[in-house]
């Protein structure tokens, strides 16, 4: 069901490990493990993700972007364990228009050495809705590999929201995006290069919305559609 409705989470998540490591991991263990550079939160915490946690008869619910407190600090308590991930289906959310003239879409993008069986360095993820006068209607950006934990990009997304959706709009994203984030440097990027190429993922999102028919992809091999 997340793969027909959001193809790119599906895509996301055949590039996570190796069949066997799919089979034996869960997206729950994924987002309860709390790894800044994990692949599942960002793309969750754009589609507005919720969690259901429960310690003996006492069940809690958090939006997944409060979860993370530091680096592999999360909210759960001693004993406490994740019941469910929840994603909104409502027309509240930026990924359904209530509005059949609006545009909506979901794009997430992991960046990593190799295409698969690898640590990302930066994994971006939007959830945009359009008006019918191409504005910026609903916009929810996360990352990983930006903070010590998976972060929303609350201060960007305010730069843009109720804007054109135009080349000036997005480069008024990308300047609050190097206003919000100061990413490290370590053995998989520098910080000059992860900042770089999360500004370069939100002026993907804009061709790949306002321009179809470039190609902006590396296809993937028939081996690796599989589950």
């Amino acid at each position: 069901m997340v793969r027909d409705r959001w193809p790119d989470f599906g895509a996301l998540i055949r590039r996570i490990g190796g069949a066997q490591v799919r089979a034996a991991g869960t997206i729950g263990g994924n987002v309860a493990n709390g790894s800044p550079i994990g692949d599942s939160m960002p793309a969750l915490i754009a589609l507005g993700a919720g969690i259901l946690l429960q310690k003996g008869k006492k069940q809690r619910r958090l939006a997944l972007e409060d979860f993370y407190l530091g680096y592999r600090r999360t909210a759960l308590e001693p004993c406490e364990f994740l019941v469910e991930i929840q994603i909104p289906m409502s027309a509240s959310d930026p990924t359904s228009a209530s509005d059949p003239k609006s545009a909506s879409t979901f794009k997430c993008y992991k960046i990593s050495k190799r295409f698969d069986q690898d640590i990302s360095a930066v994994l971006g993820a939007f959830a945009l809705q359009l008006s019918p006068d191409q504005e910026v209607r609903k916009i929810r950006i996360a990352f990983g590999g930006m903070a010590e934990v998976p972060k929303r990009a609350a201060l960007t997304e305010r730069a843009m929201l109720g804007k054109p959706w135009t080349a000036a709009t997005v480069s008024a994203g990308q300047a609050a995006l190097a206003a919000e984030f100061s990413p490290i440097s370590d053995m998989r990027a520098s910080a000059h290069y992860r900042l770089t190429v999360a500004q370069n993922l939100l002026r993907k999102l804009f061709i790949e919305t306002t321009e179809p028919a470039t190609a902006t992809r590396v296809g993937l091999h028939p081996l690796d559609a599989r589950p």
